[in-house]
C-alpha cells in the first residue's frame, strides 16, 4: 500500500476515532502529546543508543558542558568552567546549589560515581565509544573534580556536552540501570513522572530547575507514546489526540504541509544511512562472498542512492560517500566514490565467482521502503535479498555478536560533529567491526588521540581512504527529518537531530 493510499483511509477513518472517545490535546491542558515510533525499552540514557534515548537523556539530565546547536559555542552547565590540566586531565568547577529530582543535592561525589561507572567497561554501557576514554575521575573539594582520560583525546568536551550526563550518586548506587531506566532521576529541565517502558513516558517541568544554557522550560508537561505505525499517528494528529509528531516520510509530510492544517518543517541531520558487510567473516554465512572486496565493491555499485534520496527521503538529504558525516572534523571527503553503474557491478560479480549473483539476508529495523528500494536495485544485478525487518535492540545485539552478515543501519553520532563519534565507533575492532581491519585501527587510534589538527586529518584520511578503497561499508545518504506539529505550537528544530521540548511553547 502506498502512504498516499495509507494516508486517505487515515483521514476517512478519522471521524471514527472521534466517536471512540480519544483524549483531545489541547494547549488549555499545558500538557504537549508527542508520538515516538520506536521503542525506547530503558531510559537510562547509557543503556540504550536510540534516538529517543538521546531526546529523553537531555531531558531529564544534564551534562558537565552545553554545546548551543546553533552557535557551537560550548558553555558550562552543572560545570562552571573547566581547565586542561594536561593533556589527559580536565579539572571542572561545579555549580552549586543545584538538586536532583529526588532532592539530592548535585556536588563532586555524583560527577565521580557516574564517570568511574560508566568508565568501567564491566558495567556494560551499550556504546563504550561514549565514554571508554574516561579513565576514572577524582574528587579534589565539594565542587571541584577532575577526570582523567586513558590518553590524549582532544574531542573530550565535544562528548561531554554530549551524551556523558551525570547521575545522582546515592541514587544510581541504589537503584542501578534496570531502576534508573524505570524511575529516571537526573538534574535536567524535566521530571519523568511515569514511564511505561517501550510504551508510554510522562515528563513534568522541573520548577526548581538551575540556570541552564538550555533554557528554562516552557511547557508544563510532555506526554508521549510509543505508536509505532505513523499512519495512526497522523490519525491522531488529525482527532487531536497528537500535538507533534516527527520522522514523518516525505511524502506523507508534503501531503500534509499541503493540507495547511498543521505546521511542517524539514531539518536536515547528522543521521548517515549505510549497509555494513561482514568483510572480516564473523558469521555463520558459507559461503560468505562479503569476504571478497569485488563482492562489496560489486554490492556499491549497484545501488542508485541518489534516485532513493530524490524519491524517498527528499527535503535536505545528500549522499554521503564515508563511514561519517560531511560536517564532522576529521570527516574528510578525498576518498573512493561509487557511481551508480549496475553493469559494472555484473562484471565485478562475475570476477569474483557470481555469474548469476548469490543470496543472503539483509537485516534492517527502519525504512522498510528504502531498504526494499535497495533490495530492487541489488536483484537487478542478481543478488537474491531476503529482507529480515526487526526492532533495533535486537539487531544491534546480534551485530555485537557478529552474527549480521549484511545490514541496512543508520548512526547518528549522538549529534557529535567529530569523526571519531562515528568512524571509530564502527572500525577500531569494537564489537560492531565487521571488517577487523588493524590497519584501519590503528590509524584511528592515531587520529582520535593526537592534539595535533593536521595529524587527525593525516590519519582519519588514511582510515577513511582504505575503508572506501576496501569498500567495507556502503554509505548512503544523510537524512533530514520531518516534523508535523499544530499550529498552536511554536518550535524551530535544529540540525542535530535533537528534539528538544525546553526550546517548545504555544503560541
Amino acid at each position: 500500500m502506498t502512504h498516499s493510499v495509507s494516508l486517505k483511509m487515515t483521514i476517512a477513518a478519522l471521524a471514527l476515532s472521534v466517536a471512540a472517545g480519544e483524549a483531545m490535546a489541547d494547549k488549555a491542558s499545558g500538557t504537549l502529546y508527542a508520538g515516538f515510533t520506536k521503542e525506547l525499552e530503558n531510559v537510562d540514557s547509557y543503556f540504550n543508543s536510540s534516538r529517543e534515548g538521546v531526546v529523553m537523556q537531555r531531558a531529564i539530565w544534564d551534562g558537565l558542558i552545553y554545546r548551543d546547536p546553533i552557535t557551537n559555542e560550548y558553555k558550562g552547565n552543572l560545570a562552571e568552567s573547566w581547565t586542561w590540566v594536561d593533556d589527559t586531565t580536565l579539572e571542572f568547577k561545579l555549580r552549586q546549589g543545584i538538586t536532583f529530582h529526588n532532592g539530592e543535592p548535585f556536588n563532586a561525589d555524583d560527577v565521580v560515581y557516574t564517570v568511574n561507572f560508566v568508565a568501567d567497561e564491566s558495567n556494560g554501557v551499550k556504546t563504550q565509544r561514549n565514554v571508554n576514554w574516561m579513565k576514572s575521575a577524582e574528587k579534589i573539594d565539594d565542587y571541584t573534580v577532575r577526570i582523567y582520560l586513558k590518553e590524549k583525546f582532544p574531542a573530550a568536551i565535544e562528548f561531554l556536552s554530549g551524551p556523558v550526563s551525570i547521575y545522582p550518586n546515592e541514587y544510581y548506587a541504589e537503584v542501578g540501570p534496570s531502576g534508573m531506566g524505570l524511575k529516571p532521576v537526573g538534574t535536567g529541565p524535566y521530571k519523568a513522572v511515569e514511564v511505561v517502558p517501550g510504551q508510554h513516558f510522562v515528563l513534568e517541568k522541573n520548577e526548581n530547575y538551575h540556570d541552564s544554557p538550555k533554557g528554562q522550560p516552557s511547557i508544563e508537561k510532555v506526554d508521549i507514546r510509543t505508536i509505532p505505525d505513523v499512519n495512526t499517528q497522523i490519525a491522531e494528529l488529525f482527532s487531536g489526540s497528537l500535538d507533534l509528531i516527527w520522522q514523518v516520510p516525505a511524502d506523507q509530510a508534503q501531503k500534509l504541509e499541503q493540507m495547511g492544517q498543521f505546521t511542517v518543517a524539514n531539518e536536515s541531520t547528522m543521521r548517515v544511512g549505510y549497509i555494513s558487510m561482514d568483510a572480516a567473516g564473523r558469521s555463520s554465512m558459507d559461503p560468505n562472498p562479503f569476504t571478497d572486496v569485488r563482492v562489496r565493491k560489486a554490492v556499491n555499485y549497484a545501488i542508485d542512492r541518489q534516485a532513493i534520496v530524490d524519491n524517498l527521503l527528499k527535503g535536505k538529504s545528500i549522499l554521503v560517500n564515508t563511514p561519517c558525516f560531511p560536517s564532522q572534523f576529521g570527516c574528510v571527503q578525498d576518498v573512493t566514490v561509487y557511481d551508480y553503474n549496475p553493469e559494472k557491478a555484473k562484471a565485478l560479480l562475475a570476477e569474483a565467482g557470481y555469474p548469476d549473483g548469490f543470496e543472503t539476508d539483509l537485516y534492517a529495523y527502519r525504512n522498510r521502503d528504502y531498504a526494499e528500494a535497495v533490495i530492487s536495485f541489488l536483484g537487478e544485478v542478481g543478488i537474491k535479498v531476503n529482507l529480515k525487518y526487526m526492532q533495533y535492540s535486537a539487531i544491534r545485539e546480534l551485530n555485537m555478536k557478529g552474527e549480521v552478515p549484511f545490514n541496512f543501519s543508520t548512526w547518528g553520532s549522538y549529534s557529535i560533529n567529530d569523526a571519531s563519534a562515528m568512524v571509530s565507533q564502527f572500525f577500531k575492532l569494537g564489537s560492531l567491526d565487521d571488517a577487523r581491519d588493524e590497519g584501519v585501527a590503528a590509524d584511528l587510534a592515531t587520529a582520535d588521540t593526537s592534539t595535533d589538527p593536521a595529524t587527525r586529518i593525516e590519519y582519519y584520511t588514511k582510515a577513511l581512504q582504505r575503508i572506501t578503497d576496501q569498500a567495507y561499508w556502503v554509505p548512503l545518504f544523510s537524512y533530514n527529518t520531518n516534523y508535523v506539529f499544530k499550529t498552536d505550537v511554536d518550535y524551530t528544530p535544529t540540525p542535530d537531530e535533537v528534539l528538544r521540548f525546553t526550546t517548545m511553547s504555544w503560541k
